[in-house]
């Protein structure tokens, strides 16, 4: 499924870093602002231990892991929405996205040159994260304010049930806007989330905020005052907070085999990769899921909206899966685990045939059955 999530930040906070790290696709590192200028993109394995133990049980002569897509989207200075820097282009950047990871440097260094080339020991998350939001906000309301008035008068003159609808939802958002709010914190109803998505908000999407601390302090990260903030400030958004040295994990990158990055992780005191942790949270932002195929040939894992239908998900292996979808023969991935094989299971009852009316679970494994 082709969904991304932006990485944004301010310049030099350590997102290009992070996003080396992620993709080791090279994008370039450097110390002043638009180190970034055109999106970079790169694809991520989604780690899921599940996966090898399908292979572990199926033994396939290939395993394939799904993926997820990331944006490397450059610094973003006060006053983007107006156009200051390469504020356009970068918010227009931001709105090709589906989510946005928010990176915010969270350790002193007085070596990194700040925003407008100040050199300052001293972060300060809370100002950072206001400096994005608010131009993000600001963009916002602009191109809320340029719908209200047409859609007011339409409504008002026309009675049109779609102007009335979309009008409803503008008087709800452009107050919390004008607070310096963004629209996220807004409570919709399951029948204005269709007209809210029209409207193209940045901060409607979802968001997850990356603490990037030193390399000294990972392994106690929690302490950091500085990350204490963030949580506290991502509270208040119902977004989460995922802790990482983005430093760390650009040497974890480089390490060439599964075993050496498991001893460097442990000689730091870590337990699992900061990545791996960030890469499944923006997998679970966007309310995705994992459905597995296998067979001799192939153990695969296959990306999917949750909420999707078994027609739905065979279309995304081929539109003809989905165009002459019969049904799915299913087996969850806990059955597979708990009876070691698959004929162990269906004598135990617990392969199932599935209709067009199933909507896949995430671990299902799946093979679908079709006619065109």
């Amino acid at each position: 499924m082709a969904l991304t999530a932006g990485i944004v930040g301010l310049p030099n906070v350590g997102k290009s870093t992070l996003f080396n790290a992620i993709t080791q696709a090279g994008a370039e590192a450097a110390n002043y602002p638009f180190a970034t200028i055109d999106p970079n993109v790169g694809m991520v394995e989604v780690p899921d231990w599940r996966l090898n133990r399908i292979t572990q049980l199926i033994q396939p002569k290939k395993t394939v892991p799904t993926t997820f897509e990331f944006t490397d989207i450059a610094g973003i200075v006060k006053g983007a929405s107006k156009g200051e820097g390469l504020g356009n282009k970068f918010l227009a950047n931001i709105r090709e996205v589906d989510a946005i990871v928010h990176v915010v440097r969270a350790f002193d260094d007085e070596n990194v040159m700040r925003e407008n080339n100040r050199e300052d020991a001293f972060v300060d998350p809370m100002a950072d994260i206001e400096t994005i939001n608010l131009e993000l906000i600001l963009a916002d309301l602009e191109s809320v304010n340029k719908r209200y008035a047409r859609v007011e008068k339409q409504a008002r003159t026309t009675k049109d049930k779609d102007a009335v609808a979309e009008f409803a939802i503008l008087q709800k958002i452009k107050p919390v806007l004008e607070e310096g709010k963004s629209a996220r914190t807004i409570e919709f109803t399951k029948d204005e989330l269709p007209i809210v998505k029209r409207l193209f908000l940045l901060t409607t999407k979802p968001v997850l905020y990356v603490a990037n601390v030193s390399e000294d302090e990972v392994a106690d990260a929690e302490n950091i005052e500085y990350v204490k903030q963030i949580r506290a400030f991502a509270e208040t958004e119902n977004a989460d907070v995922v802790v990482i040295s983005a430093r760390v994990e650009e040497e974890i990158a480089e390490l060439d085999s599964d075993e050496e990055k498991q001893e460097f992780l442990e000689a730091i005191g870590l337990e699992e990769s900061g990545l791996d942790v960030l890469i499944k949270e923006a997998y679970h932002l966007l309310g995705l899921g994992t459905y597995f195929t296998a067979g001799e040939k192939e153990v695969r894992a296959w990306t999917f909206k949750k909420g999707m239908k078994a027609p739905e998900c065979a279309g995304i292996i081929h539109t003809d899966f989905e165009r002459g979808f019969i049904r799915a023969e299913t087996i969850s991935f806990d059955d597979l685990d708990k009876y070691g094989s698959h004929n162990a299971a269906k004598e135990a009852g617990r392969v199932r045939l599935e209709g067009k009316e199933y909507v896949v679970q995430d671990g299902d494994i799946m093979e679908f059955r079709f006619n065109v």
